[in-house]
C-alpha cells in the first residue's frame, strides 16, 4: 500500500527557505516522500541578498542575484503571502490572504530584519524609516538606496561592520561622497583586532571614503546629515543603516515556542515543537551560525536529510565561520579568534606603508584564527587549513606570505588534496575541474552545474583565476 506524501510548510522564501527546498528536491525529486508549500511575503522569487551591495554598485542587475528554485510538481511556491498565525496544536499556518495551509512539518525559515538604532530622527515609532534612511537588506531597500544616492553627493553610512563597509564601497563606486560611522572603538571589530582595522580604514581612506571610529549617532536631519555625539554634522542627503539585525520570531514567540533573541533548536533544527524546525537567519543553535550564508545553507541540507530520510543521522553542529570583506580593492579574510594567549602561538606582519596586514594564531599544531589583508594567496591556503583541521606547516612567516611549504607532511597534503574553493556550498576545485572539462567554460556555467559564486561571492576571484588558467587548456592535476 502506497504511503500517503507528507507536507512541509516552510515559511520564508529567502535564501535559506529557497536553498531548503533545492535540497529537498535534489533528494526526493519525484516528490515521493514529500510535498512542499514554500511561503513567501516578496512577490519577486528568492535572490541572494549578500550580494545586495554589488546590485548598489551597479556590478550585478537584479536578475544575477536570483536564486534558483526547484521546477517540480511536488514543489509549491506562493510569493507575495505572508504568515500571520500559527496553529501547532492543529498543525495549521493562516495566511494574510485569508487562507490556511495544514502541515505535517512546518518550518521556519523567516530570517531576519535590519535593525535601527534609537537615534533621533532615524525611525518612527512603529520602526519604519524616516525619510532619506533606509537599510540595505533586502530587494526594496537596495532600490531605495540606488534612488537616494546620487553620484557626487554625500551619504553617511552607520555601522561599520562587513555590511556596512561593502556598502561604502559600493556606493563609492558609484561616484557617491562616503562616511562611514561606527560606534566601537574599530570597524570590523568582532572579525578583526584594531591593527588591522587601522590600515583598513586606511584602505577606506585611499579610496576616498572617510571612516569615523569610536562615534555615536546623535540625530539624523534630514536634508544636512548626521549629527555626532563631539557635536560634529557630517554631510548626508542619505543614511544607511547596517547596524544590525533582528530575528523575526514573533509567529514563534505567539504559538507558544520556546524563543530568546531566536527560535531554539537543537542539532536536529528542531524547536520545543516536535513537528516545527527552523533554518537560517530566525534559528538560534548553540553552536551560531545566525547571520552567516554558509551556516543557513548547511542547516537547510541537514534538515533536508532528516525530513527526507535519505540521512537519518545527520546533524548540525555548529558554524566555524571565514569571513570575506567583498569590496572592490581590498583582499580581507578573517576566522576564528586570533587573540593572542600563553596556549596560541603568533605570528604577525604589519605593512601600514603598503597597507597588509596578517596575524596568524595556531593552537595545538592548528590554525586558531586570522586576519588576512592583501594576502589573497595566503588567504586560501589558510582558510583550508582552518576547515580541515589539518597540521599547519612549522614555517608560519612563509605560510602567511603565500609560500610554498617544504616540510608539508602527509596528513597537510592530505588535507588540502582537493581544496575547497567555495565555501558557501563546499565546492572543491576538483569538482571545479570536472564541470569544466564537462564543458561548464564560464563562471556563469560552472555556477549552474555546481553552485560556486551563488554564496557570498567570496570566491569569485579564485573561480575566474582558475578559468583563465584553464582556458584552452587542460587542468592541472589536483594537489
Amino acid at each position: 500500500m502506497t504511503q500517503p506524501v507528507r507536507h512541509v510548510v516552510v515559511i520564508g522564501n529567502g535564501m535559506v527557505g529557497a536553498r531548503f527546498a533545492e535540497e529537498v528536491a535534489r533528494r526526493d525529486p519525484a516528490g515521493r516522500r514529500l510535498r512542499l508549500t514554500v511561503v513567501g511575503a516578496e512577490d519577486h522569487p528568492a535572490y541572494n541578498r549578500v550580494l545586495l551591495p554589488g546590485v548598489v554598485a551597479g556590478t550585478y542587475g537584479p536578475d544575477d542575484i536570483t536564486l534558483p528554485f526547484p521546477e517540480s510538481d511536488a514543489v509549491t511556491l506562493r510569493t507575495g503571502t505572508a504568515a500571520t498565525a500559527l496553529d501547532t496544536a492543529g498543525r495549521r499556518v493562516r495566511l494574510d490572504d485569508g487562507t490556511d495551509l495544514d502541515y505535517d512539518e512546518l518550518v521556519l525559515a523567516t530570517g531576519a530584519r535590519a535593525s535601527f538604532p534609537p537615534v533621533t530622527g532615524v525611525a518612527a515609532a512603529d520602526g519604519t524609516p524616516e525619510p532619506g534612511v533606509t537599510a540595505l537588506r533586502d530587494m526594496a531597500d537596495c532600490h531605495r538606496v540606488r534612488a537616494l544616492a546620487r553620484p557626487g553627493a554625500p551619504v553617511v553610512v552607520l555601522g561599520g561592520g562587513v555590511l556596512g563597509l561593502e556598502a561604502a564601497r559600493a556606493l563609492a563606486e558609484r561616484g557617491v561622497r562616503v562616511s562611514v560611522v561606527e560606534s566601537s572603538p574599530w570597524i570590523m571589530r568582532r572579525q578583526i583586532d584594531q591593527p588591522a582595522a587601522g590600515i583598513l580604514a586606511e584602505c577606506y581612506k585611499a579610496l576616498g571614503i572617510t571612516v569615523h571610529s569610536w562615534r555615536v549617532a546623535a540625530r539624523w536631519i534630514p536634508g544636512t546629515g548626521l549629527e555626532l555625539d563631539d557635536g560634529r554634522v557630517l554631510a548626508g542627503d542619505a543614511l544607511v543603516v547596517t547596524a544590525g539585525v533582528r530575528g523575526n520570531v514573533e509567529l514563534a514567540k505567539d504559538a507558544g515556542l520556546e524563543v530568546e533573541h531566536g527560535v531554539v533548536v537543537d542539532d536536529t533544527l528542531t524547536t520545543s515543537d516536535p513537528r516545527v524546525h527552523a533554518i537560517g537567519d530566525c534559528a538560534q543553535h548553540a553552536g551560531g551560525g545566525a547571520g552567516l550564508v554558509q551556516p543557513g545553507w548547511e542547516q537547510a541540507a541537514v534538515l533536508a536529510d532528516l525530513l527526507t530520510g535519505t540521512a537519518l543521522e545527520s546533524r548540525y553542529s555548529g558554524a566555524r565561520p571565514v569571513t570575506r570583506l567583498k569590496a572592490e580593492g581590498i583582499e580581507l579574510t578573517a576566522m576564528g579568534d586570533t587573540g593572542a594567549d600563553d596556549t596560541a602561538e603568533t605570528v604577525t606582519i604589519s605593512d601600514p606603508y603598503g597597507r597588509r596586514y596578517a596575524k596568524l594564531s595556531v593552537r595545538e599544531g592548528r590554525v586558531a584564527g586570522a586576519v588576512l589583508l592583501g594576502f589573497p594567496d595566503a588567504a586560501a591556503t589558510v582558510a583550508q587549513l582552518y576547515d580541515t583541521g589539518a597540521p599547519v606547516p612549522t614555517d608560519r612567516l612563509a605560510l602567511i606570505q603565500g609560500r610554498p611549504q617544504p616540510d608539508a607532511g602527509p596528513d597537510q597534503g592530505a588535507g588540502a588534496a582537493d581544496p575547497v574553493v567555495c565555501r558557501c556550498n563546499a565546492v572543491t576545485r576538483g569538482q571545479l575541474e570536472s564541470a569544466w572539462l564537462d564543458g561548464s567554460r564560464t563562471r556563469d556555467a560552472i555556477a549552474e552545474a555546481t553552485r560556486a559564486t551563488t554564496g557570498c561571492g567570496g570566491c569569485v576571484r579564485d573561480v575566474n583565476t582558475l578559468l583563465a588558467g584553464w582556458d584552452d587548456t587542460s587542468p592541472a592535476p589536483v594537489g
